[in-house]
């Protein structure tokens, strides 16, 4: 069976290099703030995702995600947010349902490394083609992974990691298991710290926080 090789991300955080790259080239990109009460995300948005980058730009100058709640949270995994439904939700309603009535095709590829902005889709079983919720994301809080747990994941769903991966997911963390199952679109660049703290809140046994999170997400350029 023929390996993967995936795609190899560089986040600025961890890689002090990229910071010169990106200062160089910073137009060829598109950037977006996602702003909470428990600080602002800045998220660089993927070239080579196309179809997902075109989409968050535009339910963004929309205003769609404008008050909607990070509902799904779980410390070392993930934060999850962008069902319109969760606007004004009452406390302890299931969330994570809702959209805008369309999906996007799978653009697979970069790794989940913290930090990673990614779409969520429905179940394989329900959605073979894995293709993407049309509003939700989730951003990878994660865990530090050692060398020998990064290239067995990468046996068992065939992909060739570059060093640099392997390096960001022992030093930075992540979630490599969701490689090549669903797609990331871009990564935070400034507020690591902040998925810290909502992946730390208090929530309910549905995992939905205990206090309301709720965002705005504007492209700053």
């Amino acid at each position: 069976m023929k390996k993967t090789k995936i795609k190899n991300v560089f986040h600025l955080g961890v890689l002090l290099i990229c910071l010169s790259i990106f200062a160089s080239c910073g137009s060829e990109f598109t950037m977006a703030e996602i702003e909470t009460e428990l600080g602002t995300m800045k998220v660089k948005l993927y070239n080579d995702t196309p179809l997902h980058k075109a989409n968050f730009i535009k339910l963004a100058e929309e205003g769609f995600y404008d008050g909607t709640l990070f509902h799904r949270c779980m410390k070392g995994f993930m934060i999850q947010g962008g069902d319109p439904d969760s606007k004004g939700a009452a406390p302890n309603v299931m969330l994570g349902q809702g959209g805008p009535g369309y999906t996007i095709d799978a653009e697979l590829g970069h790794p989940h490394i913290k930090g990673a902005l990614c779409a969520a889709r429905l179940s394989d079983v329900e959605n073979p083609e894995k293709k993407s919720s049309g509003s939700q994301f989730y951003i990878v809080d994660g865990k530090k992974q050692t060398v020998i747990d990064v290239k067995a994941q990468g046996g068992f769903k065939n992909i060739t990691y570059p060093e640099e991966t392997i390096k960001l997911y022992t030093e930075l963390g992540g979630s490599p298991f969701l490689d090549m199952e669903y797609t990331v679109f871009g990564e935070v660049v400034e507020g690591l710290d902040v998925i810290e703290k909502i992946a730390s809140m208090p929530t309910n046994p549905q995992n939905r926080p205990i206090a309301d999170i709720a965002m705005k997400v504007r492209i700053i350029n």
